[in-house]
């Protein structure tokens, strides 16, 4: 059985609202071709997180779910970590 390797995406810092459709529809093409069950979103680059990039994360994780796979952030800054905390969305354990 072949082990099929979790797919890397990285966040642009800053997130803007016009990239999360983008970065959804990039992820989710990523997943039909691969067939990944795991993604690693590397968030290193929000220095200064927002809201955007609370949707950003919320939609990615979404994206995954429909495809029957898991999103985990990787370097993400405790202030990203307290806003998805606060509007209810903890790293999956």
């Amino acid at each position: 059985m072949d082990v099929i390797e979790p797919i890397a995406l990285v966040l642009p810092s800053p997130v803007s609202r016009a990239d999360v459709p983008r970065l959804c529809e990039e992820l989710g093409a990523l997943l039909t071709s691969t067939g990944a069950s795991e993604v690693v979103c590397d968030a290193g680059a929000l220095v200064c997180p927002d809201l955007t990039a609370v949707e950003a994360v919320l939609r990615l994780r979404l994206t995954a779910r429909r495809h029957g796979s898991l999103l985990r952030l990787r370097n993400a800054a405790p202030a990203l970590r307290a806003l998805l905390n606060l509007v209810g969305l903890p790293d999956p354990p």
